[in-house]
């Protein structure tokens, strides 16, 4: 099969497809993929080490520009069309899967009106103003939440669940743990959260107690990394910080313990790897829907909810504290968080889509 897998730009939106991508693969190495994203995003930056092809479009979004800026989006539509036109008479896909993002629509509505087989995945429960419109024209749409049904017409809606790389499974089970530390792993998605950040920052004071039992890896994003590289170092804490974690399941397989946003993505990872987690959900996501992603984990007992309004670095290293004295609290917690994981999503959504065009 030939398929081309359209979207990214936040992992959120990319890494579900890479799952996706990594299924077909799976079934039978002659798959052939092709991923369509835009030079801005993070799939320019690592689809290539995973050996994926990327062709890209001049897109972006309009949705909170200025006139000029949204005049500018507005011109680009037409010609990211004629573009995605060209690429999939080209490469001559059997499916189009839309991922989310910026390039999945002018995409999929290509393939739609050429008469190719189409489907979109949506992570979230709120689906976003892009994948509304697709939904009406797409053959298939691949929703995480049961929730998310009445936005899509029943008929050709299907709960898969959000998938997750097949590493990730493994990641919390093949764990590098025990070789002498705490290890906590802490990140904000693939763009960084300047919020937590900081109040981790102001959490060194705090951890001085334990500081010599403890490993950080920490995952900035690019703006906080001087500054975040620069204090635990003159603060003595072993940690290692980079901008972006491109291999996460291995990061996950060396952590004790995760300080994250609760993005639907960064939720379906945490569960395939089975971890223990102190969620601190973006407070300005569409209807709030961390928070209510975070909430089911605290429900199930596989992690604590922190509020952003509620953050103080005072606050979050008692967190820490009560983990690292408490190792059987950790055990507990990550057995919970492992019967939520959803291992069949990206094969469920691989056999609708083959069953689609053969």
């Amino acid at each position: 099969m030939k398929v081309i897998i359209a979207g990214g730009g936040t992992g959120g939106h990319l890494f579900p497809g890479i799952a996706i991508a990594e299924e077909f693969l799976k079934r039978d190495q002659n798959n052939n993929i092709l991923f369509i994203g835009t030079e801005r995003g993070l799939e320019k930056r690592i689809l290539g080490d995973l050996g994926f092809n990327l062709a890209t479009l001049d897109v972006e979004g309009i949705k909170g520009k200025g006139m000029i800026k949204a005049i500018s989006a507005l011109w680009k539509i037409p010609r990211s069309l004629m573009r995605s036109y060209r690429l999939i008479r080209e490469f001559r896909p059997d499916i189009v899967i839309g991922v989310g993002g910026y390039s999945s629509g002018p995409v999929v509505m290509a393939a739609h009106f050429m008469g190719i087989k189409t489907a979109v995945a949506e992570q979230n429960a709120l689906p976003g103003i892009t994948n509304r419109i697709l939904g009406k024209f797409v053959d298939k749409i691949f929703i995480t939440f049961s929730e998310t049904k009445e936005w899509f017409a029943g008929t050709k809606t299907t709960v898969s669940g959000n998938p997750v790389r097949a590493a990730f499974f493994k990641g919390g089970h093949e764990s590098k743990r025990g070789m002498g530390k705490f290890t906590l792993l802490i990140f904000g998605g693939s763009q960084g959260a300047h919020a937590i950040n900081m109040t981790v920052l102001d959490a060194l004071p705090y951890l001085e107690g334990i500081k010599i039992n403890l490993k950080i890896i920490h995952q900035t994003g690019g703006v906080d990394l001087k500054i975040v590289s620069e204090t635990y170092q003159s603060k003595g804490f072993d940690a290692e910080v980079l901008p972006f974690i491109t291999d996460m399941a291995q990061a996950y397989g060396y952590s004790d313990l995760l300080i994250c946003r609760a993005g639907a993505t960064s939720i379906a990872e945490v569960t395939a790897c089975g971890k223990a987690s102190i969620l601190i959900p973006f407070p300005y996501a569409a209807n709030d829907h961390q928070t209510k992603n975070a909430e089911a984990l605290v429900k199930a007992g596989a992690a604590v909810l922190i509020r952003e309004a509620d953050l103080d670095s005072k606050k979050l290293a008692e967190v820490v504290h009560h983990f690292y004295s408490h190792p059987e609290i950790i055990r507990e917690m990550e057995i919970k968080s492992a019967s939520l994981g959803n291992k069949k999503a990206a094969a469920d959504i691989v056999n609708i889509c083959v069953g689609m065009v053969t």
